[in-house]
């Protein structure tokens, strides 16, 4: 299996709580490994947001970056 369908497959069904929680874990541990599963949840939901929401995140990010 590749690294995205095992990313989809481990967070597959958790609710919003759980999702925070592998989020909070994955940036408060620091670990490059686990970047790519940052990724792989913000392609998804990339790809369920409308147009004016990805300008939201972008602007946000780009903010950040500062």
């Amino acid at each position: 299996m590749n690294l995205r369908g095992a990313v989809i497959q481990n967070l597959n069904g958790q609710n919003p709580n759980e999702l925070s929680a592998v989020i909070q874990d994955a940036i408060s541990k620091g670990e490059e490994k686990t970047l790519p599963g940052l990724g792989v949840m913000l392609e998804l939901f990339w790809k369920k947001s409308t147009a004016e929401e990805q300008k939201v995140v972008l602007e946000r990010m780009a903010s950040a970056l500062q």
